[in-house]
Parts: C-alpha cells; sequence; structure tokens
C-alpha cells in the first residue's frame, strides 16, 4: 500500500477530490474549497491511498496534541469496497497514531433511516478492525452520530464538545476566499 500525503500543493488531484465528494452527504462534509482553506491553518493529516497505482481511497485525520485524534473522514472507491483495503488501511492509520488513540463519529446504527443496513455494516466493519463504542453519541440536523474509538482512552461527551469547539476556532480562522 502507497500512501501520499495531500497538502495545499497537490489537493487539486481529481480522483480524490471526485471521491470526497461522492462519499459523504453533502450535510456531513465540508465544501472541498473550505477544506482546501482548512488545510492550510489546521494540522490535517490528508492522505490518498494507492495499490500498485491504483488510487484506493482516502483519509482526514484532524491531528491533536491531545490523547486523542479524530478520524474526520475515511472513504474507500464504492467499487473497491469489500476487498480488504479499508481494513488494510485503518490497521496503517491505527499504527500511525499508535501513541494515540483514534477517534470517529459514524452514523448511528441504533437510528431508523432509509440506510439503516448500511449503518449496521460501516459500525460492525470499525467494531472487527480495533475500534470500540463510547458510548457517546450526538444529534445534528436530525442525524445521531456514535462515537467510536481505537484506544481504551476514555471518551466523555465533554472531550466531544472540546474537539467541536476546537474545529469551531480553526473554521472561524480560516482564510475567506481569495
Amino acid at each position: 500500500m502507497e500512501e501520499r500525503r495531500i497538502t495545499i500543493r497537490n489537493i487539486d488531484n481529481q480522483e480524490v477530490r471526485q471521491l470526497y465528494e461522492s462519499a459523504f452527504p453533502d450535510e456531513e462534509k465540508i465544501p472541498y474549497n473550505d477544506l482546501k482553506r482548512l488545510l492550510k491553518i489546521m494540522p490535517l493529516d490528508f492522505t490518498a491511498w494507492y495499490d500498485n497505482g491504483t488510487f484506493i481511497g482516502l483519509t482526514i485525520v484532524y491531528k491533536r496534541k491531545a490523547a486523542a485524534s479524530w478520524f474526520w473522514y475515511f472513504a474507500i472507491r464504492e467499487e473497491l469496497r469489500g476487498k480488504g483495503y479499508g481494513s488494510q488501511i485503518l490497521r496503517l492509520i491505527s499504527e500511525r497514531y499508535a501513541q494515540q488513540s483514534l477517534i470517529i463519529d459514524i452514523e448511528s446504527p441504533r437510528q431508523q433511516s432509509e440506510n439503516i443496513e448500511q449503518r449496521k455494516r460501516r459500525y460492525e466493519f470499525y467494531l472487527r478492525n480495533g475500534f470500540h463504542d463510547t458510548g457517546v453519541g450526538r444529534t445534528f440536523k436530525g442525524i445521531t452520530y456514535t462515537i467510536l474509538s481505537s484506544g481504551n482512552t476514555t471518551f466523555t461527551t465533554k472531550d466531544y464538545d472540546t474537539i467541536l469547539k476546537e474545529l469551531r476556532k480553526c473554521w472561524d480562522a480560516m482564510p475567506r476566499e481569495e
């Protein structure tokens, strides 16, 4: 597995942008142009993953100095899902952040929705790959999220609020369109 860091110099990679824009619902993602601006001021570990030159997927981690970093976005190209790439990338990311827990929020598998089966599969995927349910959740815009962690660190609602405040601070400091 080959990884390529995405920086402000190469963020216009069309494969990466297309996957980012298609993999996440509009209400759950930052507009790509805003993500480009945030990359200038936030400690984001934005990585594109390849297998023998074939683009597989992307990960974005908000690197924090605290006990946990925020595993913000993770996507595998749709036609390559179910082939083990997700588990392989998740293992590599977990190794990279072995000194910290990774925290991720996913659509809750306990909230009735049109995509309930997808939510359950995603939840089980993370559990199979070493994450556990923290028991913390939140609802935004009618969508309930379940918070998962890769480590043994206790994660609380207060911790989640702290991350949200940090993200808001970065958002407010983000350079405006030029």
